[in-house]
This record gives C-alpha cells, structure tokens and sequence, in this order.
C-alpha cells in the first residue's frame, strides 16, 4: 500500500521463486550479530520519514536485546516487489517483509504462520477483520499492519451554498446532492475511474450494492448486484453530476481537486485529512461514512501486512521478540500514527480513538469489506478492472464491461 494504498501483485512474485542472484541489506549501525540473532528487514518507504522511524525503533529494540542485531533495508514501493523477487530468487528472503501480499508465498510454503512468531498476546490483539483477509485455508501467515478506509469527503461549503443540510447516506440521497452542487456550477461527485485505483472506487459502488468482488475460491464480478453499481456510475456520468471524463482520470489528481475546494464529494482515505491540512488549511469539510443502496454501514479496507520468511529455520525466538515489541501498543501507535494511516491492532484502536480525525475511520473498520488478495486471479482482476471499468464513463454498456473483466478473471483462476 502505498500512500495513495498500492495494492498487491506479490502473488506472481512467490510463484517465480527460483531464479537470478540476491541483493544485500544494509546493516543498521551495529556490529553484525551471530546468524541466529541478525534479523534482516525489508520495508517500502510510505512517506519520507519511514526510514527514521524504523531506525529509531531498531536502536531502542537493539539497546533493549543486546544479542539481536536489525538490518534495515528500505525500498520504494515502485522498486520493492523486483527487489523481492531477485532475493527470493537468489534464495536469500527477508527475515521479516513489509509488504501487501503474502498469499503466494504461504502457498509455496516460505512463510512462518503468525502463531509461530508473536505471542500469545499479541497474536490475539489484532482485529478480527484483519486476521480473517491476513489468512489461508484459515491459518494466519500475514500480521496486519496498516489499516486504511474508506469514507464520504464533502466540501461544508458548498454544501451549505446548494441547501443540503447533511450528508447523504443513500445512493438516491447522494445522487441528489450532486445534483445540486453540480447546478450551483462544481462537480458534484468525483469519480475516479483512471488506472491508478479503479478497483478502490469501482470496489465501493459494487460492495455498496451488496456484491463485491468474490473470495479466496472464486472471483464474482459479472454479478447483479454488480451491475447494480456499475449502472449507477453510469448513471452519475450521464447526469453530468462527475468531473469530466471520469474514465481516464486518477485519484490523486481529483483528491487535489476536491482540497482545492472544487468538488463537492470524494471518496478518500485517512491521509487525505493530514493532505488537507498541508495544502489548503482554510477548507471547510465533512467526513461521513461511504453512502450504499441502502444505507446500511460498509467500507472498503486495504491492508499491508508483515510477514516472516523461515529461511533456515534459525531466527523464529529473535523474529518474536522483535515483532512482539513493534506491536506493543506505544511502539506501534507511534508508527502507524505517524505513518498517517490506522491500526490494525485492537488496543492500537483504543489509544487512538481520541484523535477526532482518525475516529471515524476506525469506527468503519468493523465493517471493513477487503479485496479477495488470497485468490491466485485476484491480481489479474485487479488489471482488468483497471484498464476496463471506465469505459462505462465512455459509453460501453456496464454489463458488456463486466463480462469482460468476469472472462480475464477465469482465465487466470
């Protein structure tokens, strides 16, 4: 997950796990430990303090456990999965990755499961949602580490200029309001249907009408409920209620939109709060939960995970005590409250529910719907939702789009 929430294509990665030559780690400032005690941790960077705040948790873990020595190796997340593959492939893994996916290689079996390196403790604090989307086969390999959601921003503003007193919790309510900002002239709505994340957005409309993407077994796109949602992003453009051409455009760039006060609603993520404050401070906005057929409660979660590679077996007691302090709830707060995203942990929940910006979000997270990442079709899915799903902005009937994306899923199940 990056910033903007990278979603996973590790899958294919484990799957080729047998090829080329490694790259080293960079040592973390000590002097090297015995094989058994020297952990080697390899993390994307999420903001350009990620590298300092794993190092200054490295020091404290080091000066606490003399005998275990951290190297830290840092990549970008446009960078990660290459270097993953060429290390697992020159058979010199991670000890510990921070990473989306993680099915791929529980399935070929490099994983420890997650009971096997934390305690009991820890183990039991993350959130049930997130141990549920961090197994396979109902073993637990991925430990949860930043959580994200999705909600409903809306300009307070421009609300209040087109006469809506409060914000939609219905697709009808939403339609509504979008065409009345839409008619006091700024888009209403902004759907971002572009490559970068359409399945985020795409995955809202589906899931809000009560489909979804499939599970672990099977990908379902083609599906009524699907239809539902796709026809009512259909429906939204044809209203001209949306920014214009909102088949090829991003999420990031209309993010900005909406920050610069042109756009009456958006869905976004916790980041876009501290996005928000940096870049246009003076904006006068709302956060509400994401509007369904029906208005009953949904968000879509995204979550990153670590995971611990049993290479030659030797680390398991040093890999523990490592991953049972980062988890300890001061260590981890700190983190994932500084990375700007939400914990997956449940006394995480509870120390940051005081924040009133993140309050909301971890109040959705209950009601979190994931991706179906376990499944090997997923990543194809992904594709063919990002480079098909706009086309209904462009005139292709919806269900003629959903067929399409349906057919490449069960050519790669």
């Amino acid at each position: 997950m990056k910033k903007s929430l990278h979603t996973g294509a590790l899958a294919s990665i484990a799957a080729a796990s047998m090829l080329l030559s490694a790259c080293g780690f960079g040592g973390s400032g000590g002097t090297a430990g015995t094989a058994e005690n020297t952990i080697n941790l390899l993390v994307p960077s999420y903001s350009d303090g990620t590298k300092g705040r794993w190092e200054s948790i490295i020091k404290d873990f080091e000066a606490g456990n003399p005998g275990i020595k951290v190297n830290l190796e840092v990549q970008s997340w446009d960078n990660i999965n290459d270097v993953v593959k060429t290390k697992i492939q020159g058979n010199q893994a991670p000890d510990i990755l921070n990473i989306d996916s993680f099915a791929g290689f529980a399935k070929d079996q490099l994983l420890y499961p997650a009971k096997d390196v934390l305690s009991d403790s820890t183990a039991k604090d993350f959130q049930d949602t997130f141990v549920k989307n961090a197994s396979v086969s109902g073993t637990q390999y991925g430990m949860p580490l930043i959580a994200s959601a999705r909600a409903l921003f809306y300009n307070k503003d421009l609300f209040e200029k087109a006469g809506i007193s409060a914000p939609p919790k219905t697709w009808d309510e939403l339609e509504a309001d979008a065409q009345k900002i839409t008619a006091a002239g700024v888009p209403g709505y902004g759907l971002p249907l572009g490559s970068e994340e359409a399945q985020g957005e795409t995955g809202l409309w589906f899931y809000g009408a009560g489909g979804g993407y499939g599970d672990a077994e099977k990908i379902s796109v083609d599906t009524p409920q699907n239809l539902e949602g796709a026809n009512f992003m259909k429906k939204l453009v044809d209203g001209k209620v949306t920014q214009a051409d909102a088949g090829a455009t991003n999420r990031t760039p209309l993010i900005n939109v909406f920050i610069q006060g042109q756009l009456g609603m958006i869905e976004a993520l916790p980041p876009t709060v501290g996005q928000i404050k940096d870049k246009n401070p003076a904006l006068k906005y709302g956060v509400a939960p994401i509007p369904t057929k029906d208005g009953s409660p949904f968000t879509l979660g995204v979550a990153d995970h670590l995971m611990a590679f049993k290479n030659d077996g030797k680390k398991q007691d040093a890999i523990r005590k490592f991953l049972d302090n980062f988890y300890s709830t001061g260590v981890y707060t700190e983190w994932v409250s500084a990375e700007g995203f939400l914990p997956t942990t449940k006394s995480g929940s509870e120390k940051l529910s005081s924040n009133p910006d993140t309050k909301l979000f971890l109040d959705l997270l209950p009601n979190a719907r994931f991706y179906p990442s376990t499944n090997k079709a997923w990543t194809a899915t992904q594709g063919a939702v990002k480079s098909l799903i706009g086309q209904i902005a462009q005139g292709t009937d919806p269900a003629s789009v959903l067929k399409d994306i349906q057919t490449k899923a069960d050519a790669a199940s």
